[in-house]
């Protein structure tokens, strides 16, 4: 069984099919899904769907292109979120220096609220990051942040080891599949320890490069998980089934899932 710790699943390419989503990632063994929230509206949206399908749960959190947009009580919203049994992580939240959606100085503050709220809920962080390491880690170590995931980690092995001796978990997605631009990420995998080592598709995003034949829409989903496993297991000389196993049992400990495996499809 797989765990996908990354999911976009109400991207308006979802729209049309979204049951069926979850269904055919069933079929492809990936019984538990984390659904991403980047904004509060999206974050709600996420929790009732989660309510609907027991393999689903959810985080909570105002990714750093929507810092500029929250409203006045954002953060008493995203309080209440966080205590709903379908949040297992705060998030997706962090920095973005590369686009720039939202100004550096209130990226920087809607950031630590949620690493805060984080702190004060018990709950890992959901961290996203983009041209702005050196800020990023810097905030991270000035809150004593040690509990999260790096989403979609794509950069180098010095990057890597500064989030590990925080005690972070590494998400890894479909980058490592790209000939041209994963090759950093390749080298860097050998030295996430296995009991730190997560996968996720970013779905719809990072269609797997190596998948074949490549589906018509070129829309990644969480059925095509096993496509990125392959690479890793590759790449980290393990068997399928061992990193199944550890890689599910990650999830577990870092987000808490009260259901086993026999329960995950009920």
């Amino acid at each position: 069984m797989w765990c996908d710790i990354g999911v976009n699943l109400f991207s308006s390419q979802f729209d049309n099919d979204r049951a069926a989503v979850i269904e055919r990632a069933a079929q492809a063994d990936v019984a538990q899904l984390l659904l991403i929230g980047s904004d509060i509206d999206e974050s709600r949206q996420n929790i009732t769907f989660c309510q609907q399908h027991r393999s689903c749960v959810s985080t909570a959190g105002v990714h750093p292109h929507q810092a500029a947009n929250v409203k006045s009580d954002w953060l008493i919203q995203l309080q209440a979120l966080s205590r709903q049994a379908e949040v297992v992580a705060i998030g997706e939240c962090g920095l973005d220096f590369n686009r720039d959606f939202s100004p550096r100085d209130q990226q920087q503050q809607v950031f630590a609220e949620q690493l805060q709220l984080a702190g004060l809920c018990g709950k890992p962080v959901y961290l996203h990051e983009r041209d702005a390491f050196t800020t990023q880690l810097a905030m991270l170590k000035e809150q004593q942040v040690s509990h999260g995931v790096v989403h979609c980690f794509t950069g180098d092995v010095a990057q890597l080891k500064a989030y590990l001796e925080l005690g972070l978990y590494i998400g890894i997605t479909g980058w490592v599949c790209d000939e041209r631009r994963g090759e950093a990420l390749q080298q860097a995998l050998s030295y996430i320890p296995a009991d730190k080592l997560l996968l996720e598709t970013d779905a719809p995003y990072l269609l797997p490069r190596t998948m074949q034949p490549k589906p018509k829409s070129r829309r990644n989903e969480p059925a095509y998980l096993p496509v990125i496993a392959q690479m890793v297991a590759r790449l980290t000389n393990r068997s399928m089934d061992e990193l199944a196993t550890l890689t599910w049992q990650n999830s577990r400990r870092l987000f808490g899932f009260q259901h086993s495996l026999s329960t995950a499809y009920a």
